[in-house]
């Protein structure tokens, strides 16, 4: 990690926030995700004081900018410090939240409706009396030391900060007589190790494990530890590090091919990288016990200041049972709660011939053990449980980290030698790992990736094109008898990159749908564009080539392989009867006359929808409908329920509140408050025509459905106007 320099006014870190050098030490404004990772190694420390900044959330990364857990464990358990946190009283009641479940866990914890005997259930701990074991008898008092403003100004000794009413801070160092001006929104730099990128679309193997990152949340020179597994050619993420999304798309592994997260608790170095999943593409699944995942959601309310209601319909949460089964992609897990200072879950499972076990986050020590069974502070069966750690599993994947709260790697070098080969050790800096052992540490990057050796199951190959068939979403509704229908009538077909798979103005033959591989299309579709430009671009599980045969007319737009392609195709006539009975003709019909429209440039150059993907914008196309407005007419009108919002083709449209205009909106942008839209509640605005408008027409139940579907377009249209 190279050396940080300090600048003057102040210094930029590298992932974000700024540091200002005062005469009562460093001052941080903002702390996005593992920015402990740069400040830990300045001259003097980890600052001491941090400021808060406007908005806690970014958006578009889908992470906290006010990430202070590590630091506070930082300051206080390696330098016995109280960190200060200036912010205000609002502020103060959204971060206590987080803390106080990330420090010392759930306020009230019963495991009893988790574990499928409750209370008789062998190994059920006393979760209470574990927690305080690892809190001792620490308050968040002892901590963090919350240092309100008051009339926007606080004065630490002779420094005073100044919140100003644009958002901007101002500090005045009376010692150093120096005054110091810092914006108020903090952004977010990525410093990731990316590894190195496939040449080729990454295509997921029937078993797989990629580390995602082998070391801890001090580590400047690893990544925070999480992995994937691949599971029946589709991917699992357990506890991603923040980021994960974004390095998976620098390695060319396509987001869709991961639709599962594993959360085993809510520290930030487990959380972090889940919030942005489920923000990326697509509704996922999460597996999670119950109190594990109240406390994930209790943290992002307090932090987003989305509803819980409106949390929860981000993602599908499957709640967990201790000592029952679950099928996740053809294997069969079972979990369990690990050691931890707060509820943290364990889990194994088995796949054909292959065995798998996770520690997670878990103190494994049978000294500590029995220690604690004499206390009182285990339970028998508990106590017997964790004796009996599941070392027979093919595969182990071990943490290890600093007690009380890990499993010291020297307990796991006292382990039978074979047991030592079996385990892949996360957790863990490179330099705290013993030269002298069996263990394997885990090693980062797609590149990486482990590949057990396993018997392929029965029906691999019908299981791999139904997976395709549950990920278009076009054919999501269909009945399950269409399944046969869609094994019969579909083929495999493979393009070298380069290869034309479609020539503009030929006759359409064939439907198409990418396993694997990406491909660009060129041409021209609309007046926008001009000849050769490229369009789009499609990667797996997604479509191309039904407008040609829906509307008996010759293509209109040339398709490239840009990567190795494995396509599935379906011939004309088997595709037209293949839909038939559905509306898609109808949708297919409309999507290519609002296409002409020229949809594709204006979202592409959204300031509300250029980030999304190419599925999400034809998903959009497909409800989107052309209309327009004259001068000074009112789209939305303040006070009244709408029934529709807008996307802005040509022209302006002024938000209106009490007769001011707080904001003017313009090509591309968003006009409605989807969650005002979503209570059916009355607009806080009038959204009004400035000039002749043309606009594209969403209609309320449609919209409704649309995000639902897509999670992290809901955080781009939760936009607050006029901030």
């Amino acid at each position: 990690m190279a050396k940080i320099e300090l600048t003057q006014p102040y210094t930029t870190l590298p992932r974000g926030g700024y540091i200002v050098d005062t005469s009562v030490g460093y001052i941080q404004f903002g702390s996005p995700p593992e920015t402990i990772k740069d400040s830990m190694f300045l001259p003097r420390s980890t600052p001491l004081i941090f400021v808060l900044p406007n908005r806690f959330f970014h958006v578009t990364k889908g992470i906290s900018v006010a990430e202070l857990e590590f630091p506070i464990y930082y300051n206080h358990f390696l330098r016995q410090k109280k960190t200060y946190v200036v912010c205000t009283r609002e502020q103060k009641e959204q971060l206590m939240v987080v803390l106080e479940e990330a420090v010392f866990g759930p306020p009230d914890v019963d495991l009893r409706s988790e574990y499928i005997l409750a209370e008789k259930t062998y190994g059920f701990p006393d979760i209470k009396a574990e927690m305080e074991y690892f809190r001792g008898n620490r308050y968040l008092d002892d901590l963090v030391k919350f240092v309100i403003f008051q009339d926007n100004r606080v004065k630490i000794n002779n420094v005073t900060i100044t919140k100003n009413t644009d958002g901007t801070f101002d500090i005045n160092d009376e010692t150093r007589a120096k005054r110091t001006q810092i914006q108020g929104e903090v952004g977010y730099n990525i410093i990731y190790d990316t590894g190195e990128r496939m040449p080729e679309p990454y295509k997921p193997p029937l078993l797989g494990i990629t580390c995602l990152g082998p070391s801890h949340g001090f580590d400047p020179e690893d990544n925070t530890s999480g992995f994937l597994l691949w599971i029946n050619h589709q991917g699992i993420m357990v506890d991603p590090p923040v980021d994960s999304t974004e390095w998976l798309r620098k390695s060319n592994v396509n987001p869709r091919l991961i639709n599962s997260i594993i959360l085993t608790h809510c520290h930030a170095d487990h959380d972090a990288g889940t919030f942005q999943k489920i923000l990326e593409e697509g509704k996922i699944t999460i597996y999670s016990t119950e109190t594990v995942m109240h406390s994930f959601i209790r943290k992002y309310t307090a932090l987003t200041r989305i509803p819980v209601k409106e949390l929860l319909t981000l993602f599908d949460f499957v709640p967990v049972i201790i000592g029952k089964p679950y099928i996740i992609n053809g294997a069969e897990f079972r979990f369990n709660y690990a050691l931890h200072s707060i509820p943290s879950l364990s889990f194994e499972f088995s796949f054909q011939d292959q065995s798998f076990i996770y520690s997670s986050d878990h103190l494994n020590d049978p000294q500590k053990f029995l220690d604690m069974y004499k206390k009182g502070i285990l339970t028998e069966s508990r106590f017997r449980e964790l004796m009996d750690f599941p070392w027979h599993h093919n595969i182990i994947y071990h943490e290890a980290g600093i007690p009380p709260l890990h499993t010291r790697v020297d307990f796991l070098k006292t382990l039978p030698e074979d047991i030592q080969k079996k385990i892949t050790v996360y957790h863990i800096a490179r330099k705290d790992m013993p030269p002298d052992t069996n263990l394997t540490l885990a090693k980062f990057g797609i590149e990486n990736t482990v590949y057990p050796p396993i018997t392929p199951p029965k029906h691999e190959e019908a299981y791999r094109l139904l997976d395709v068939l549950s990920n278009i979403d076009i054919f999501r509704d269909f009945p399950i008898g269409k399944a046969k229908e869609f094994i019969a009538v579909i083929h495999e077909e493979h393009f070298k990159r380069g290869d034309s798979i479609i020539r503009k103005n030929t006759p359409g033959d064939k439907f198409y749908i990418i396993m694997s591989g990406n491909v660009k299309v060129e041409g021209m579709e609309t007046s926008d564009v001009q000849q050769g430009e490229v369009l789009k671009r499609y990667g797996s599980y997604e479509y191309f080539g039904e407008t040609s045969l829906i509307l008996d007319q010759p293509r209109s737009a040339d398709v490239l392989a840009e990567t190795d392609v494995v396509a599935l195709t379906i011939e004309k006539t088997r595709f037209l009867n293949f839909i038939k009975g559905s509306n898609l003709v109808q949708r297919f019909t409309q999507l290519s006359e609002v296409r002409r429209s020229g949809t594709w440039d204006v979202l592409t150059n959204s300031r509300f929808f250029k980030g999304i993907t190419s599925a999400q914008k034809t998903q959009l196309e497909l409800i989107m409908e052309t209309g327009n407005f004259g001068k000074g007419d009112l789209l939305i009108e303040q006070g009244k329920v709408f029934q529709h919002s807008f996307i802005i083709k040509t022209g302006q449209v002024e938000v209106v509140s009490a007769g001011n205009t707080i904001e003017v909106l313009n090509r591309g942008d968003f006009c409605g408050e989807i969650y005002r839209m979503q209570k059916e509640a009355p607009s806080n605005y009038d959204f009004r025509a400035t000039d002749y408008l043309e606009v594209y027409s969403l209609e309320r139940h449609k919209i409704i459905e649309y995000i639902a579907n897509n999670p992290g377009v809901y955080m781009r249209l939760n936009y607050v106007y006029g901030q």
